[in-house]
């Protein structure tokens, strides 16, 4: 609760502060070697042999932990890890990035890594969606696929020499994000899951929980097909003697035009990511749905949902479930 920002009456602190306890209480049940803080004793079974890891070290006979974090076991190797830390990324993690450099041939992107992330020209569609050789006009072209503090989505695809990721976007569900919020919250609260693109249907919206911490709340846009991409392409090309004569501005005006409620609904499904993030709860779209269904059944309005009333009750709601969830089990 160090994140917590806003002011709590005596009753609202006595109120999270039960419900934090049992929280905590439920956790240490379940497992009660999981979380460790320095100097602590891990237990370990000497018998069957022992490799110790990072965040670890040997004193008096016992490993001891080096680090605040969680126990992790590999067959025979013990390491803690660490929960505020950095995100430490893996192949195939989806993360969602800011352009910071447009260089030659590539773009670099800030993604809350000790380094900045590289995406190359050749790891990505081209807007046209034709599967081709990049040519000198490509490379010259680069800022109008993104520029400077574009918000992307892309995969991590590797890692290179000076340890620096290589990303790719090859996907249709990959590239440029508009019309959204990006959130930062820490890494350790998103967990690697099989699906991080999510789409809200009953609100219009699309949600990526990007496994950098950078999670990202905007209009739904349809992904299109390669095959539609180069037929829409073939007809822009024979509509261009036309268009060219009308002015389009109203056209464009309504391609980007976000609607009221749409907008609302982004506005409040990022404030609920931002209260799970304040109170440590793990992000996943099933919490995250319902935060948004609780905040609009107490007919709460978007600016409220940051009050220290509705983290209480969320909190609350949190330790009850849990304890539900332990009675059927």
């Amino acid at each position: 609760m160090r994140g917590l920002q806003v002011s709590l009456n005596q009753t609202q602190k006595i109120r999270l502060h039960r419900a934090l306890e049992k929280l905590e209480s439920f956790s240490s049940k379940s497992n009660p070697n999981a979380s460790v803080t320095v100097a602590d004793t891990i237990p370990v079974n000497y018998e069957d042999g022992v490799l110790k890891g990072h965040g670890t070290s040997e004193l008096d006979g016992e490993v001891v932990a080096t680090l605040c974090g969680v126990v992790e076991r590999v067959n025979k190797l013990v390491y803690v890890r660490t929960l505020r830390a950095r995100y430490k990324p893996e192949i195939g993690d989806i993360i969602v990035g800011r352009v910071i450099e447009v260089a030659p041939k590539r773009w670099r992107l800030e993604i809350n890594f000790s380094q900045d992330a590289v995406l190359m020209l050749s790891s990505m569609n081209l807007p046209d969606g034709i599967q081709r050789r990049r040519t000198a006009v490509d490379e010259l072209n680069m800022r109008s696929i993104f520029e400077e503090n574009d918000v992307v989505c892309a995969e991590v695809r590797g890692f290179q020499h000076d340890g620096s990721l290589h990303l790719q976007a090859r996907s249709q569900k990959y590239g440029k994000l508009e019309r959204g919020q990006l959130l930062t919250i820490s890494p350790y609260l998103v967990k690697r899951r099989k699906q991080h693109f999510h789409h809200i249907e009953q609100y219009g919206i699309d949600l990526i929980l990007g496994c950098n911490g950078f999670i990202w709340v905007g209009e739904h846009v349809e992904a299109r097909d390669d095959m539609i991409v180069e037929d829409q392409a073939t007809k822009s090309e024979q509509q261009d003697a036309t268009t060219s004569m009308y002015p389009t501005s109203v056209e464009q005006e309504e391609r980007t035009y976000t609607p009221l409620e749409t907008r609302q609904n982004i506005c409040r499904t990022a404030n609920a990511v931002r209260v799970l993030s304040t109170l440590g709860f793990s992000i996943s779209v099933e919490v995250i749905m319902e935060m948004v269904n609780l905040s609009s059944s107490l007919n709460l309005d978007i600016h409220e949902m940051l009050g220290a009333e509705f983290c209480v009750l969320v909190a609350e709601g949190e330790a009850e479930r849990r304890s539900l969830k332990k009675k059927k089990g």
